[in-house]
């Protein structure tokens, strides 16, 4: 940490919002609210943008998950602040734990830096969802270049991988499916196209309410009506997990904790088929970001920057303002010293407000703080981090694998979603993969079991240091699996948003797209402003043809493929303070 004492002042010291953390939801307000014609202060005690959106290099990842799994908290302490507020001290609580870092090759810094891992893998964008339309819409996609995912697959019972299909096409073309298979899932394809279509042109004015499915099949569990269009076990994997992106296991329905309705599976698999071919640059329904999912928020700071936000990275904030009469927000002291203030005030999902002076404070702080947090932990999802130096399927470079419940061993609860990311979208150096792993989980020991699982059904795992040597033991005429070079395991909080005078946004999901994070980050701009728009139309005025084809510009990125300020081109110098 640098000493924030040299910084110079921030010039104006009243703004309409403060944000504190650079994450996807808090750099969205800062873009919305910009946009919105808002005044806009936008902090980091990070030296990157993203938080735990962020996408880093190697050195910097292990580093920043340690850092972030331990507490940092100052003295819990209210003090007389100037004037007629009280100061309230800000601490951060740990989001990560049981973090396992495993490494099987040498790690030079020039190499490290070729790295760009996701905190948050495995994610990406379907190309007919709400964030391609938000970055669309807010001219974020000119500061971002994506490809298209190659192929979904799907572990069978066998442990073998099932292409999924993702058009009629596909289906006849698929080696894996017999033909009574592809007969089945063809007419079901055929029956949820026609039921959406007479649902988008109305019943009575064109006659298609005859092919709507019937309501009380909507309201019954997907699982059913599957059983009910007498879909073989296979195909209806390939429906729930791979396509639906089910996470619970839903033969047992009186067990399973998120019951799939069929009007939502309906919804999951339209979502799945119209977002084949809608760009012509990327011909699958998944796009992932080159340079890593850290180019998103990324893309926002830049919107928020053109629009006035001030950035300043490297700046921790150290205590709240409050009201001394009514306990409200006022301001915010930043690590510098300075008092900054503001209407409304976004905190990262990391930082909390020590208990003990929550007790000790007067009835109106109390009041004001006793809900501010995350909310929902206890939640929790595991994630994992694999390189290795040769792909999991030899023919593909990157690709999303499902591993549904129960697949790798009986008592797996819920599905392990699998991205492995190659060379091409400059995440990692040539030769060389990134793989992405996640799981639902009641606690870290369930979570480290499903992750465990999954990298020794796809790994070969060097048990004496040397990639040469592999604890699978395979005979010459089995399949080589490719060897584990480097990984991470650890368990992430689920932490939701709160709202109030004080705001905390939410840590990344366990969805494999950011639809419902977007949905609670809309959510939160009109709470706070509610006669504005969302990202209004005139807002920017650049023209966009419908193509996420745009080349990022070139001072986005170092000749190690690293992001650098993205208020750097913006900013003046007096604004500049990162």
């Amino acid at each position: 940490m640098e000493d924030t004492s040299s910084y110079p002042p921030i010039d104006p010291t009243n703004f309409d919002i403060i944000i504190v953390g650079t994450g996807l939801p808090e750099s969205i307000l800062a873009a919305a609210a910009s946009a919105a014609g808002k005044t806009v202060l936008h902090l980091d005690p990070n030296p990157f943008y993203g938080s735990h959106f962020a996408s880093v290099p190697l050195h910097e990842f292990t580093s920043f998950l340690q850092s972030q799994s331990s507490h940092h908290s100052p003295p819990p302490s209210a003090t007389p602040g100037g004037g007629d507020h009280t100061t309230a001290d800000l601490a951060s609580r740990p989001m990560y734990s049981e973090v396992e870092i495993s490494s099987h090759f040498a790690e030079p810094l020039e190499l490290s830096r070729k790295f760009n891992l996701d905190l948050a893998g495995p994610r990406v964008l379907f190309c007919a969802d709400t964030a391609v339309d938000l970055i669309l819409k807010s001219g974020a996609s000119q500061y971002m270049e994506f490809k298209s995912v190659d192929a979904s697959f799907l572990c069978g019972g066998e442990g073998n991988l099932l292409s999924v299909p993702d058009s009629r096409s596909a289906i006849f073309k698929d080696a894996n499916l017999g033909l009574a298979e592809k007969n089945r899932l063809g007419r079901f394809f055929k029956l949820v196209e026609g039921h959406l279509k007479a649902a988008e042109s109305g019943d009575g004015e064109s006659g298609d309410s005859s092919r709507r499915i019937p309501e009380e099949d909507l309201e019954s569990p997907f699982v059913e009506f599957l059983n009910k269009m007498r879909l073989p076990p296979k195909t209806k994997s390939i429906i729930l997990y791979a396509i639906a992106m089910v996470d619970y296991d839903q033969d047992k329905l009186e067990v399973c904790k998120d019951v799939l309705k069929t009007r939502d599976g309906i919804n999951r698999l339209a979502l799945y088929h119209s977002s084949v071919g809608r760009f012509p640059n990327a011909p699958g329904a998944l796009l992932y970001p080159i340079y890593g999912q850290g180019e998103l928020p990324q893309a926002f700071c830049r919107r928020a920057a053109v629009k006035g936000c001030v950035y300043v990275l490297r700046m921790p904030v150290n205590a709240l303002l409050m009201d001394k009469d009514t306990g409200s927000y006022k301001g915010v002291e930043l690590a510098s010293g300075q008092e900054l203030f503001s209407l409304h005030l976004i905190l990262g999902p990391s930082f909390v407000i020590p208990s003990p002076l929550v007790k000790s404070s007067s009835e109106f702080l109390q009041g004001t703080l006793k809900d501010f947090g995350p909310q929902g932990v206890g939640k929790k999802v595991a994630r994992g981090i694999c390189i290795t130096n040769s792909s999991l399927k030899p023919d593909a470079s990157t690709f999303l694998v499902v591993y549904p419940p129960k697949s790798l061993y009986p008592e797996q609860a819920t599905s392990i979603r699998v991205l492995q990311i190659g060379s091409s979208l400059a995440v990692c150096p040539s030769g060389m993969f990134v793989l992405y792993l996640s799981a639902l989980c009641n606690d870290a020991i369930e979570g480290k079991k499903s992750l465990h699982a999954a990298v020794n059904a796809m790994f070969s795992v060097p048990i004496t240091g040397t990639p040469e040597s592999s604890s699978s033991g395979e005979s010459e005429n089995a399949e080589v699996k490719p060897t584990l070079l480097w990984s991470a395991l650890y368990i992430q909080e689920m932490a939701t948003s709160s709202f109030g005078s004080i705001t905390s946004t939410p840590m990344p999901d366990a969805n494999l797209n950011y639809s419902d994070l977007l949905d609670t980050t809309k959510e939160l701009f009109h709470r706070m402003f509610p006669d504005e728009e969302f990202f209004p139309e005139a807002a920017f005025s650049e023209p966009d043809d419908g193509r996420l084809d745009q080349s990022p510009n070139s001072d986005l990125v170092d000749a190690g493929g690293h992001n650098q300020s993205p208020a750097e081109e913006s900013l003046d110098s007096q604004q500049q303070l990162d």
